[in-house]
């Protein structure tokens, strides 16, 4: 299955001499879902949490090859995932395995 959306890379930008900011910069990215899997987690509560295990192949443009070890979320279905691992091994894609939820 085809994938459009945007990856959340945390970046570090100075915002005035010897002060930095961090922030989630948000890149468009386009590329493939490899696996699509959800579960629901029983933790003795009124709901269960969702969880998804898919991985994303993507095709990453320089800056997010560079910070691949940044990235920290996937922009799926209208949910943010947070990223669980990243395989940087066969340039210029980047597999991105998610789990949980991301929280802000």
């Amino acid at each position: 299955m085809k994938f459009f959306g945007t990856i959340g890379l945390f970046m570090q930008t100075e915002t005035a001499p010897g002060v930095w900011e961090e922030r989630i910069v948000e890149k468009e990215c386009y590329g493939d879902v490899v696996r699509d899997n959800r579960r629901f987690q029983n933790h003795s509560q009124l709901n269960d949490d969702i969880t998804i295990s898919n991985s994303f192949s993507i095709v990453a443009d320089k800056e997010a090859y560079t910070y691949f070890h940044n990235i920290r979320y996937v922009n799926y279905m209208g949910t943010k995932w947070k990223v669980e691992s990243v395989d940087a091994s066969n340039p210029p894609r980047l597999i991105l395995d998610v789990g949980g939820v991301y929280n802000e």
